[in-house]
């Protein structure tokens, strides 16, 4: 993220405002929870989180969705029921502002679902009659759903962790994308350039 700060034009930080915040914060968890070895993987993808950010709820619950659904089926018995509750709720979310029926579940929140029908069952119970507000999905949920799913994908009995934190960015920077239909990965780049292009003019001009 602080490349990625670098690479907008923006001041250097590991909370660029060139990117939507739980993609940023997602991005972090997922650089933390890399092996060393594999780190290197994840630098291609600098580029494609700039010039993702906005207002629509739509991509805090989808990439809450995506972390959830990747976690569920491989992250510890005691973490499922928790990944459950969050493919709901994020669901839930979805269902309201895109305006479908709550019970009508994307097919990959039924096929994570499937995988942990235990979990699936508990959190069905947990969630009937209960609403999440937006404010607090946005706030508390969405945040602590990411956090959860790369911890536990990242300590997760699978042969290689590390691509699926990796993937797991890849698809939720996509899903981001297609949500805010945002300018491609190198446009946004090229203006971060001519961005700091112009800031070096200023501080040449004012230094004259």
């Amino acid at each position: 993220m602080e490349m990625a700060s670098y690479l907008a034009g923006e001041r250097w930080s590991d909370h660029p405002a060139c990117t939507h915040p739980l993609l940023a914060a997602l991005a972090r968890l997922v650089n933390d929870f890399t092996s060393d070895e594999a780190r290197h993987r994840l630098a291609p993808l600098i580029p494609s989180v700039i010039g993702l950010n906005g207002d629509d709820l739509r991509v805090d619950a989808r990439i809450a969705l995506r972390a959830a659904c990747t976690a569920l089926p491989v992250v510890a018995a005691d973490l499922q029921l928790a990944m459950a509750v969050s493919v709901l709720a994020a669901e839930q979310i979805l269902a309201e502002l895109d305006g479908r029926p709550q019970d009508d579940l994307s097919e990959m929140s039924a096929r994570a679902l499937e995988q942990a029908p235990l979990a699936a069952e508990g959190a069905r119970k947990l969630r009937r009659g209960i609403r999440v507000s937006s404010r607090g999905f946005r706030r508390f949920a969405a945040p602590n759903t990411v956090q959860l799913a790369a911890r536990g994908i990242a300590n997760a009995c699978v042969a290689d962790p590390n691509r699926l934190l990796r993937e797991l960015l890849e698809h939720s920077i996509a899903d981001s994308r297609a949500t805010l239909g945002a300018d491609s990965p190198a446009e946004t780049v090229e203006t971060g350039r001519e961005n700091r292009r112009e800031t070096g003019r200023m501080s040449a001009d004012a230094d004259a």
